[in-house]
């Protein structure tokens, strides 16, 4: 398995069938040109088994953070470690940031994704709510 940074456009469009939709031209074009969002792609024998995509968030009392934003593992390279690395690899692209912590929000029931972190040395700290604004089917 290899990790790796994307870079470009076609990297980030050779690997949305680890999203939850299809990716376009001009919003992949907007992520690598925003500062602080980056995307690890793993390969395993050239495929794009999986990804990790984080959002480096600067705050004037705090400093900066990393959001693990999303991860995937492409169904047939589950239960591998590909998440748990990824997410190591994330962890450690933070610190090389200057970061002071890496967090994640993710539903108490989703199992497999609770592992994966915990694994990768995540800890709990506690519940919380997500409220969410919605503007439509056009994001951009």
């Amino acid at each position: 398995m290899e990790i790796r940074r994307a870079t470009t456009v076609d990297e980030l469009l050779g690997a949305q069938h680890l999203y939850d939709g299809p990716a376009r031209p001009e919003w992949a074009a907007r992520f690598l040109a925003a500062p602080g969002h980056l995307m690890l792609i793993a390969r395993v024998d050239g495929v794009a088994a999986g990804m990790v995509s984080g959002v480096e968030m600067l705050h004037p009392d705090k400093g900066a953070e990393m959001c693990l934003y999303e991860l995937s593992v492409d169904e047939p390279y589950r239960r591998r470690g590909i998440g748990r690395a990824l997410t190591r690899a994330l962890a450690a692209v933070a610190r090389e940031r200057g970061c002071y912590g890496m967090w994640v929000g993710v539903d108490t029931d989703n199992d497999p994704a609770l592992a994966t972190y915990r694994s990768a040395g995540a800890g709990d700290d506690g519940e919380f709510a997500m409220l969410t604004w919605g503007f439509g089917d056009e994001a951009g």
